[in-house]
């Protein structure tokens, strides 16, 4: 099986210890391509030195995570603008709003994931959407940008069968971690309603193991049990998703 994780934190500090034992198994697990997100500035140059490492296997994204957009959001949104100019990323990820830890940056959070999608019309790429508690608040926004040229995923998606038609209605696919494993998870109740070709992997390394690893430190060869949670919920093979969803991201990101 070749297999995508289009969401992982790899240069996370989580890692630090194991880095390439992790990777390693990863890629005896069959995941051959790793979509690395931004979070802020911090973070760069460990994303630059990861690529270094692995440059047939990680492929970055740059941008600025709703979380860390705080009073100084505009030196960081400053930075992003900067290494888009300097060379090319996959996607612009990952971005959004988030209302869970903190409502009283929603405006600067609207006002960086508005900007933040223009320079991916600009470079013309994709963009990865971080949502939580805020699908109203994503949407309003996806809604005064649409068209052709935007399109992307919509990250550890875990709305309701609705929200999952709205998003792909704004050419987003859904990325599918661990929650699909989760008995609370919800999304495995309707997610044989909406066709496979909506559909990406991720994990959000070192965030949300599957069963059984939740509440534990996840890690990219544990996509595997996304897979196959998948291939239940669809009556396929796991090598029948693997190919699909890999084929997906290629049609997100290009490569």
């Amino acid at each position: 099986m070749i297999i995508t994780d289009t969401h992982t934190h790899l240069y996370s500090d989580e890692f630090d210890l194991d880095r390439n034992e992790m990777m390693q198994r990863a890629i005896n697990a069959g995941v051959t391509r790793f979509f690395v997100p931004a979070i802020d500035s911090s973070c760069t140059q460990s994303m630059y030195d990861l690529e270094k490492a692995y440059p047939e296997q990680v492929f970055l994204m740059m941008g600025l995570h709703p979380t860390y957009v705080k009073d100084n959001y505009e030196a960081e949104l400053q930075h992003v603008e900067a290494e888009l100019e300097k060379r090319k990323f996959l996607a612009i990820g990952e971005i959004g709003i988030d209302l869970y830890w903190d409502k009283t940056h929603l405006k600067e959070q609207q006002v960086a994931f508005k900007r933040q999608i223009q320079w991916a019309k600009k470079y013309k790429l994709p963009i990865v959407i971080h949502c939580r508690d805020a699908f109203d608040e994503i949407f309003e926004v996806l809604e005064s940008e649409k068209g052709p040229d935007l399109f992307g995923i919509f990250h550890c998606f875990t709305g309701t069968y609705d929200q999952a038609l709205r998003a792909i209605s704004f050419n987003m696919k859904l990325g599918i971690g661990g929650v699909v494993t989760f008995k609370n998870g919800k999304i495995d109740q309707f997610l044989n309603q909406i066709d496979l070709k909506h559909l990406v992997l991720e994990t959000d390394s070192p965030y949300l193991a599957p069963i059984p690893y939740r509440g534990k430190r996840n890690e990219s060869s544990y996509i595997v049990g996304v897979v196959h949670k998948l291939a239940e919920i669809y009556s396929l093979s796991a090598a029948e998703i693997a190919k699909i969803t890999t084929e997906n991201s290629i049609a997100v990101f290009g490569i």
